[in-house]
């Protein structure tokens, strides 16, 4: 049985902690999820990437998709802010388009995107189902919903285990900030008890590494 949920904050919205989100090594899981994304098989085009952070993947998924180009959206403005050098010194500004919205509650035309992503974002919310809601409608017949984040461990002790493993170089601060990301991660089963609320087959949630589940599906046409 999994430990409790416990919430940490929606929006990292401050300078110190978008600095030192950014600072972390996340460069292993990015490009696990856009080598994953991309096998999956994307339209070109536009993608819209939920919970975009400091536009990490962003940058790496148009480097490595020139077909594409990116709506990152996040709530925290210094977190796009911080982004943008990195997307700058890419020289993708004309490729990233930088949006400051709520997940859950897109202002977004419905059906309208034939890829929409989102690495890291349901844990931050203390209602995820309405953020997966808005994936959902904002993506278009026929298009691909590919979704992933940390899932929440049954004890402490595989916490401590995780964290000491991927972020052996992280400053105290980051190494607390990513146990409590686990904290508040949900469950396989509780994102396939979410997925089926929308019509979601409960297979495409599935775990994708010893830390992560993944969603996947196209949307029927």
């Amino acid at each position: 049985m999994a430990l409790p949920r416990v919430l940490e904050v929606e929006a990292m919205d401050t300078p110190e902690e978008a600095i030192a989100y950014d600072t972390m090594d996340h460069s292993l899981a990015n490009r696990a999820f856009v080598e994953d994304l991309l096998a999956a098989g994307p339209d070109p085009g536009w993608i819209v990437d939920l919970g975009a952070g400091t536009l990490q993947i962003p940058v790496l998924l148009c480097q490595r998709f020139p077909g594409c180009q990116v709506l990152a959206v996040d709530l925290a403005w210094w977190m796009l802010r911080v982004g943008w050098t990195h997307v700058e010194e890419a020289g993708l500004s004309g490729r990233i388009v930088p949006c400051r919205a709520d997940a859950k509650c897109l202002p977004l035309p419905t059906g309208r995107f034939r890829t929409v992503v989102s690495n890291s974002l349901l844990h931050h919310l203390p209602e995820p189902e309405l953020a997966l809601r808005e994936a959902w409608r904002i993506t278009a017949p026929g298009g691909l919903v590919f979704l992933r984040d940390l899932f929440r461990p049954e004890d402490e002790a595989t916490i401590h285990a995780l964290v000491a493993q991927y972020a052996p170089g992280a400053d105290p601060r980051q190494q607390q900030m990513f146990a409590d990301s686990f904290r508040a991660s949900l469950t396989v089963e509780e994102v396939r008890t979410l997925a089926e609320d929308l019509g979601i087959p409960r297979e495409a949630v599935y775990l994708s590494s010893d830390r992560h589940w993944t969603l996947c599906v196209r949307k029927a046409e």
